[in-house]
C-alpha cells in the first residue's frame, strides 16, 4: 500500500526536485501529485491583507487551490502554499505539512494545532547561500563593481573609480562587524576569516566557535562593534528585540565613511535613517538586499541613490538551496511514515 503525497511546489522549489528527493528517501512507498505555482515570475502575498488568511506571510495561491490539489492525501509538501484555518476545517486526511523554509509564515500554526496535523519546516536551507551571497554583497559594494557595471552599461568609462577617495579598502585590510552568530552569521564569519579581515561578533544569546576563537575573532557589545568596524553586516532572526534594532542612535555610533550591508531581514533596519545617513556621507554606502517593503515602490528613495548596490531578495536562491530544502522535507515525510520523531517540528 503506497501513501499519497501532494506536492505544491514554484518555479524555484520545483515540485520534481521535491518529488526526486520524496522517492529517493521513501522508494515505493508513496505516490506524488505535483503542481508548481508561477512564483517568482509572479510576486507572492507579503502581508494581511486577504480576507481568511490573516496572520499568513509570504505566501502564494489561494485556499481553493490547494484544497483541490490535495485531495485527501494525508501529506503536503510546499513551499509557499497557503495553509490557514480554512485548508485544515476542509482536509481531515491531512496529518503532516513539510513547509520548505526557515520559517512556516504560511500556515495557520493554531490552527494546524487544533486540527493535529503535524508541520515541520527545513531551518538552515539557504544559509549557505545567504553567507556566500553576502561576501559578493561587500565586495561589490566596497571595491565598486556595481557602479563600474552600471556606468559601462550607459556608454560611460569610469576611470575616477580609480581615485584614492573613492575606492574602497581590501577585506584584509578591514575590521567587519557581524551581527547575529546564527546559521548564516557563523558561515559570514568562516569566509571571512580566509580575507585576513579582523572580525567582530555581536551576539548576546550565543559563543563563538573555538575554532573562531582561535582564529582571532571579537565577541563584542552591539556599541564596540558600532564603533570599531569598517562595515557592518547584519544577520540576526526578526524578533520582538530585534526589530528596529539599527536605527538613527545605532547608525550615528557607526564610523564615518563605514558601510552597511542588510542580507537578512527588511525589518531589523531603519530605513530613513540610513537614507539620511547615506545623504550627510556619514557612510560611504550600504548594500540592501531585504527592504521594509517588498516589492519595493519605484519611487523609494534610496533606489535613486548612487552609493548603495541593491538586489531584490535573492540572496537564498541557489540550486543548493533546493536541493537541502527539499531533501529535508522528503527525510521528514519518511520519518513519519516510519513512525520516527522529527527533526524539526514547528
Amino acid at each position: 500500500m503506497t501513501t499519497e503525497v501532494a506536492i505544491i511546489g514554484d518555479r524555484f522549489m520545483l515540485s520534481s526536485m521535491f518529488e526526486e528527493a520524496l522517492r529517493d528517501a521513501c522508494g515505493d512507498r508513496i505516490t506524488c501529485r505535483k503542481l508548481d505555482l508561477p512564483w517568482p515570475d509572479e510576486p507572492m502575498e507579503h502581508g494581511y491583507a486577504v480576507a481568511g488568511l490573516e496572520g499568513l506571510k509570504e505566501y502564494m495561491g489561494t485556499p481553493e487551490q490547494v484544497l483541490e490539489h490535495l485531495g485527501n492525501a494525508p501529506i503536503l509538501v510546499t513551499h509557499l502554499a497557503p495553509l490557514p484555518e480554512a485548508v485544515f476545517a476542509s482536509a481531515p486526511n491531512l496529518k503532516m505539512v513539510a513547509v520548505s523554509r526557515g520559517g512556516p509564515v504560511n500556515v495557520s500554526m493554531q490552527s494546524a494545532a487544533d486540527h493535529k496535523v503535524l508541520v515541520v519546516n527545513t531551518p538552515g536551507r539557504n544559509a549557505s547561500a545567504v553567507a556566500e551571497f553576502t561576501i559578493g554583497a561587500v565586495i561589490a559594494e566596497t571595491r565598486n563593481i556595481t557602479r563600474g557595471h552600471d556606468a559601462l552599461r550607459k556608454g560611460e568609462y569610469r576611470g575616477d573609480l580609480y581615485r584614492a577617495d573613492v575606492t574602497g579598502d581590501e577585506l584584509s585590510d578591514m575590521t567587519v562587524g557581524i551581527i547575529g552568530y546564527g546559521e548564516v552569521g557563523t558561515r559570514v564569519v568562516r569566509l571571512l576569516r580566509a580575507f585576513g579581515t579582523r572580525i567582530l561578533v555581536c551576539d548576546p544569546y550565543v559563543q563563538l566557535t573555538v575554532e573562531d576563537k582561535n582564529a582571532g575573532v571579537e565577541h563584542v557589545s552591539l556599541d564596540t562593534l558600532l564603533e570599531q568596524s569598517d562595515l557592518v553586516s547584519l544577520h540576526p532572526r526578526v524578533t520582538s528585540e530585534t526589530r528596529g534594532m539599527i536605527g538613527a542612535e545605532q547608525i550615528a555610533k557607526m564610523k564615518k565613511g563605514s558601510v552597511l550591508v542588510n542580507t537578512a531581514r527588511g525589518p531589523l533596519l531603519d530605513y530613513d535613517a540610513l537614507y539620511e545617513a547615506l545623504v550627510s556621507g556619514h557612510l560611504r554606502g550600504a548594500m540592501l538586499e531585504t527592504f521594509a517593503i517588498e516589492p519595493t515602490p519605484p519611487d523609494w528613495p534610496l533606489l535613486q541613490l548612487p552609493n548603495v548596490t541593491l538586489t531584490p531578495h535573492i540572496a537564498g536562491a541557489s540550486l543548493k538551496t533546493v536541493r537541502i530544502a527539499a531533501a529535508k522535507a522528503a527525510e521528514e515525510v519518511r520519518r513519519w511514515l516510519d513512525g520516527e520523531p522529527p527533526v524539526n517540528p514547528c
